[in-house]
């Protein structure tokens, strides 16, 4: 992954150390995280889950779009964790790209998306409204999802974020979900340096 100098590799990569020593630095970490689906603790996701959490469909594309566009500026990091705003066809769920949500009333306030190729899943996002935030809903929706697909039998999961969103990175711990990768965006020296 790269941008106008910068470059995002895994912090084991051998090119990041030459980077380091030849004067870049590291201006935001990410990481990745995985889950088996034999690893899935049934009672500790049905103890995740709260009322209001159900699989998202066609017919929530606009409240998804209203939830996506209020949170845009909510995801930090840089560029390996940067959230493209969503248009009307990436927030209509379909059979390979799924979504849950929570909702308050009738307002969805959280909500995530996994991208389900196979039995495998990669979460692409998951957010919660500034309003609804440390409720444990991030958790709910991610438990939901995680039950749903292992039902439909996914064997393995993915996910990851920015290290400077550790509210996302306990939500993912408390289901169970493993750290096994760091990223680093390293931004190029300043000319001259």
């Amino acid at each position: 992954m790269t941008a106008p100098g910068k470059r995002v590799l895994r912090s084991d990569h051998p090119d990041a150390a030459t980077l380091l020593t030849d004067g870049w630095s590291v201006v935001a970490r990410s990481w990745g995280a995985g889950l088996r689906a034999a690893d899935v603790d049934d009672a500790r996701f049905r103890a995740a889950l709260v009322p209001g959490v159900r699989e998202l469909g066609a017919g929530d594309a606009d409240a998804v779009l209203r939830l996506d566009a209020a949170t845009a500026d909510d995801y930090p990091g840089d560029v390996a964790s940067a959230h493209a705003p969503l248009t009307p066809a990436t927030a209509t769920p379909d059979g390979a790209r799924r979504a849950w949500g929570a909702f308050d009333g009738e307002s969805l306030v959280a909500m995530t998306f996994a991208d389900v190729a196979g039995t495998h899943a990669e979460t692409d996002f998951t957010v919660v409204a500034a309003s609804a935030r440390r409720r444990g809903l991030a958790t709910a929706v991610k438990a939901a999802s995680v039950l749903a697909l292992v039902a439909e039998g996914v064997a393995t999961f993915r996910t990851g974020g920015s290290a400077d969103n550790a509210g996302s990175l306990a939500a993912n711990r408390a289901l169970g979900y493993v750290v096994d990768e760091e990223w680093w965006t390293l931004a190029a020296p300043a000319p001259g340096r």
